[in-house]
């Protein structure tokens, strides 16, 4: 029955270590049936080399198991607490790729230096207060979820899919799975970018706003004119 929505997560997965963003079984994807509210996930601790649609596992927003004989990611609570909160996404990916998550090891949030940035993510990428001892020792991936929604309180979600977990790593999110993935390769390229920026000149400032709204808007705008219509 949800064959299709199997698939389009067990790819975008692969994807994932297909852009060296993963090693070994790190990492998870997900996906969602709105309609359904059923989402898709990676199976905990298998690699991506064993992974196939069938061993993705299917679960309601409360996390109970509708098909899959594995047990789904470590991460599952996270996810599904973006998806009850952030209603306007349909894909989230979790990875630790070294330039971003050094960014999340430092707690500090990833300026908007340049246009690359600016295309995809609206200003700079956030990153969470640190997790009380009572968060980690309780429900720690369910608060990783909070955190970051707490985060992301007054944001649009959608205008900066990304987010830095602070000592952790980083999340993406986008209208599918597949997109998912994207942001986080794009995180991942414009962390590299922005540590090299501050390598050269430990004082450069952030992109201009008329720059960044330019770059961004031509994408995501409502008069947005960049590619094929």
């Amino acid at each position: 029955m949800y064959e299709e929505l199997r698939k389009a997560v067990c790819d975008a997965n692969v994807e994932l270590q297909k852009q060296n963003l993963v090693i070994y079984s790190f990492g998870n994807v997900s996906g969602i049936d709105r309609s359904a509210g059923v989402v898709a996930i990676k199976p905990s601790g298998v690699t991506y080399d064993e992974l196939a649609p069938d061993k993705i596992v299917l679960l309601d927003l409360d996390g109970n198991i509708i098909e899959g004989a594995l047990k789904p990611s470590s991460d599952t609570p996270t996810h599904l607490e973006l998806y009850r909160n952030f209603e306007t996404i349909g894909g989230i990916c979790h990875a630790h790729p070294t330039g971003a998550t050094m960014w999340a090891q430092a707690c500090s949030e990833i300026p908007c230096f340049g246009t690359t940035g600016a295309d995809y993510f609206y200003g700079p990428i956030p990153v969470t207060e640190v997790m009380t001892d009572d968060e980690i020792r309780s429900d720690y991936e369910l608060n990783t979820g909070r955190v970051i929604v707490r985060r992301f309180a007054g944001m649009d979600p959608m205008k900066t899919p990304a987010v830095l977990v602070a000592n952790h790593g980083p999340f993406t999110w986008a209208k599918t799975a597949a997109g998912a993935v994207e942001s986080m390769v794009v995180l991942e390229q414009i962390a590299t970018m922005a540590l090299g920026t501050i390598t050269i000149n430990p004082e450069q400032g952030p992109i201009s706003k008329a720059l960044q709204d330019k770059h961004y808007l031509r994408k995501h705008g409502k008069n947005a004119y960049y590619g094929q219509f």
